[in-house]
């Protein structure tokens, strides 16, 4: 079996970085300590930081949707995830009206096996809550999907308060966890149909037409259903400084609520709007990108602990399927890409910014996910026994972000042209060297998870 026995590094955890070095054997971390030795290929990681491999829970691959499909399928999105360290992925196996829970996790099955370069695992989004449904839900837990997604909007996918209650309620029992898309429904189906019926068609009304205030009514209303049915629950995608208002007063109720934000949530502005279409369209995401203000007030309550993970969102669309809604703002699909660069970001605009630690950095994109979501401590750590995904990240390089250097089929970088701090030098998936310096060494060899319940 082979031994690789990394000397020289620093090994950052949720807890903080400290110099060890990490013998791998196979495919697992068999030790972790100081002036290891061992009959082993010797990798020397002087001067580099090892991250347990980075988990993005919140990515739309092959995703059907706005009448078109995602850009990224699980071939080139997974391939994007190993170039940015990310070693596992959460993407969401989508109920379609009339299906089945099992119709839809067969049919992302199919989807990513065989293409996925890193591991994955699945959240269920459930958009159809029927009897039968409620039958299914033993089975999930029992094929490794313990988490699951409603959505407050979007007419093929909302669910009403009672719906989302009973499968709070339901879900309770098997010690799963429901995450949400809080925005209010109502309010932002008038504002749009206002909009388009006064010509008010161009991509600036996306982020006019889904104000902060129905994001943040949404998450109260959400966190109310959250309290009546004494569930754990997640805010995904969280944008606003008014939301994140709500959740602290949530948590101060006694709500067991954890929450995820996005790097556009924290990085960019609604000032992107106000350029041409084509530049415009690339950030049409919802929920829409914010205020500064927002991004300040995110970026404190990541340093005070209060969100805790950070994700992508990831739901790519070349400008040509954007181009869709020229015409009318209603009609581009929604999302940006993102799952190769969030490690770097947060990095560069994070602890290089001194707005969050490597300690941090660790619990946001690998730790922490890895136990809402039912993979600790096969993933998001490394100790003894924990599985051999390692990033080396180099601290000292640094890079120019470009759609040209990505794996990604957009065809575009929201980044385009930053500057970052540090690099993903090299990728390990289970012990195997998957990616380095730009190159896939190892591609479709992920795999799926099983996951247990999660861990708060």
């Amino acid at each position: 079996m082979k031994k690789i026995l990394f000397k020289g590094g620093t090994v950052v955890s949720a807890r903080g970085p400290k110099r060890a070095d990490v013998l791998v054997s196979g495919e697992k971390i068999v030790a972790v300590g100081k002036h290891l030795a061992a009959d082993a290929q010797i990798a020397d990681v002087s001067g580099k930081l090892i991250f347990p491999g980075f988990i993005d829970a919140h990515t739309h691959f092959d995703l059907e949707v706005s009448g078109t499909v995602t850009a990224d399928d699980f071939d080139s999105g997974t391939k994007s995830a190993l170039s940015g360290g990310v070693t596992t992925v959460v993407d969401f196996a989508t109920q379609n009206k009339g299906e089945t829970l099992s119709d839809a996790l067969n049919n992302w099955h199919m989807k990513a096996f065989a293409n996925s370069s890193c591991d994955y695992a699945f959240h269920m989004a459930i958009s159809d809550w029927r009897d039968d449904i409620r039958e299914e839900l033993p089975a999930m837990f029992e094929q490794g999907v313990t988490s699951f997604k409603v959505y407050m909007i979007y007419d093929a996918m909302e669910l009403c308060d009672r719906e989302i209650y009973e499968i709070m309620t339901e879900l309770k029992k098997y010690g799963g966890i429901v995450g949400c898309h809080c925005e209010n429904s109502g309010i932002i189906g008038k504002l749009r149909e206002e909009a388009v019926a006064c010509g008010n068609t161009s991509a600036a009304f996306h982020p006019a037409t889904r104000p902060d205030y129905t994001e943040a009514e949404a998450v109260t209303r959400f966190l109310s259903i959250a309290k009546a049915a004494d569930a754990p629950c997640i805010v995904v995608h969280l944008s606003t400084e008014k939301g994140y208002e709500a959740i602290c007063r949530a948590r101060a109720d006694g709500v067991r609520v954890y929450v995820e934000t996005c790097p556009q949530y924290l990085l960019l502005d609604d000032s992107v709007y106000s350029g041409s279409f084509d530049n415009a369209a690339k950030y049409i995401c919802s929920p829409p990108l914010r205020k500064g203000s927002d991004n300040r007030a995110l970026w404190d309550a990541l340093r005070k602990d209060g969100v805790n993970t950070v994700s992508t969102d990831h739901c790519s669309f070349t400008l040509e399927q954007k181009r869709a809604g020229e015409n009318d703002f209603t009609k581009i699909p929604n999302g940006m890409p993102g799952v190769g660069t969030r490690a770097v970001l947060m990095y560069t605009y994070g602890v290089k910014k001194h707005r969050i630690s490597l300690r941090q950095m660790c619990a946001l994109l690998s730790e922490n996910p890895a136990r809402l979501y039912g993979m600790y401590p096969k993933k998001g750590v490394i100790k003894a026994g924990s599985d051999a995904d390692l990033v080396i990240f180099d601290p000292k390089r640094s890079g120019v972000l470009s759609a040209a250097n990505s794996f990604g089929k957009s065809g575009y970088d929201p980044y385009e042209g930053v500057r970052t701090a540090g690099a993903i030098e090299r990728v390990y998936l289970r012990g195997s060297l998957v990616y380095r310096n730009g190159e896939i060494i190892l591609e479709h060899t992920g795999r799926y998870v099983m996951r247990g319940k999660y861990i708060g």
